[in-house]
């Protein structure tokens, strides 16, 4: 076999599927689990006795063992599970890209399903409430991930002169995506900045509109090595980069450890997807970025390095993330609009946009960015077509 030098290129996502959306459905997670890895290796075209690789979330609650006898999976030979909730997104598609590159396996699937609408919250679990770095914050009210990014944002308006109407702009955008989407929970929901504004505060100054959707659901994508996509059913969508970041002395969501806490997991991320990329921010043609709340956005453009620091909420003026614009975002409608599955939708809609059929379809798009969470140890992935 010839030497492996990185994964750049090596593999490609050939398949993608997805349940419905909803604030409640009535299949469990597993049920969920399944039928979205099916309906991946279907649009691949792959057999699932093929499969010999899986990867996804810690916190995911169907296991490689009840899948892989569910669904009918033939001897795995790699399977990972990645932390830190919405940070793992990318990884599980990174863990499998290099899995193959290496020749450890052949065919990988990564997945999430997840009932968070009709299921319970994670942080309404108080017997596992205080690990030791929350002793010094849950006591004092910082009790869900909504409270804890909002101290970020406070932080991040006063420093930096950003505005509610920055983060209305990254909110409208998701919004005006999912619009344009039939399998968006907000499909057809127009928001006007009269609503966002007028709208209930959920931990100031967040209000209902800057936190993403609470969704049942699943989604699921396969990767093989370049040279096996070749042969799909579906035109290969190319894992060029791919990156994890926790930066030193991190304390997740608040960074309070941090020389700089506005300077998160997202720099660490982007030093090491860069340096392995043939590609800049500049050439990047459409974006998803994780969005569980919206001062992740603009924090997350300026960590990729698509504007300076303290630049993020100016950058999203001027239908700067609309279609058009700027930079493209989220064009399925995010997890603000479209769905909250833990950011695995953003890499669906990534292979989407280069295959060419997005709902929002940027034209001639061929590389696209695609983030997990911000805030906490976080991954990335740059796809080609």
């Amino acid at each position: 076999m010839p030497a492996v030098t990185g994964i750049k290129d090596a593999t490609a996502i050939v398949g993608i599927g997805q349940t419905s959306f909803a604030k409640h459905l009535p299949e469990d997670e597993r049920t969920l689990a399944c039928r979205a890895v099916l309906a991946a290796l279907d649009d691949a075209g792959i057999a699932p006795g093929e499969v010999d690789a899986l990867a996804s979330y810690t916190m995911e609650e169907t296991d490689e063992v009840e899948l892989a006898k569910a669904v009918g999976f033939g001897d795995l030979t790699f399977f990972s599970k990645i932390g830190f909730g919405g940070g793992g997104s990318c990884a599980t598609v990174a863990h499998l890209a290099a899995a193959i590159a290496a020749g450890q396996a052949t065919v990988g699937v990564a997945w999430r399903s997840r009932k968070r609408g009709s299921g319970p919250r994670p942080w309404t679990n108080t017997a596992v409430q205080l690990p030791t770095p929350a002793q010094w914050t849950r006591p004092f009210g910082l009790l869900r991930p909504a409270d804890e990014i909002a101290m970020l944002a406070r932080r991040y308006l006063h420093e930096y002169g950003a505005t509610r109407d920055h983060l209305f702009n990254v909110a409208l955008a998701c919004r005006n995506r999912a619009n344009q989407n039939p399998a968006a929970v907000m499909y057809e929901r127009p928001l006007t900045r009269e609503m966002y504004m007028s709208s209930r505060w959920i931990s100031e100054p967040l209000c209902l509109y800057d936190n993403c959707l609470e969704t049942d659901g699943a989604l699921a994508c396969v990767v093989v090595s370049a040279e096996r996509a070749r042969d799909c059913r579906r035109a290969p969508v190319y894992v060029h980069s791919a990156a994890q970041g926790l930066p030193a002395q991190h304390h997740g969501m608040v960074n309070y450890w941090n020389d700089d806490p506005l300077t998160g997991p997202a720099w660490a991320a982007a030093r090491h997807l860069w340096k392995h990329a043939d590609f800049t921010p500049d050439d990047v043609d459409v974006a998803q970025i994780y969005d569980a709340f919206t001062p992740l956005v603009p924090l997350s453009l300026e960590g990729y390095g698509f504007c300076g620091r303290g630049e993020g909420g100016a950058f999203t003026e001027g239908g700067a993330l609309e279609t058009g614009g700027r930079l493209p975002l989220n064009t399925g409608g995010g997890g603000l609009s479209e769905a909250y599955v833990h950011g695995f939708n953003l890499i669906n809609e990534g292979v989407k946009q280069l295959r060419g059929t997005s709902t929002a379809q940027v034209p001639g798009a061929a590389t696209c960015l695609v983030t997990a969470g911000e805030g906490v140890p976080t991954s990335a992935l740059l796809l080609r077509n």
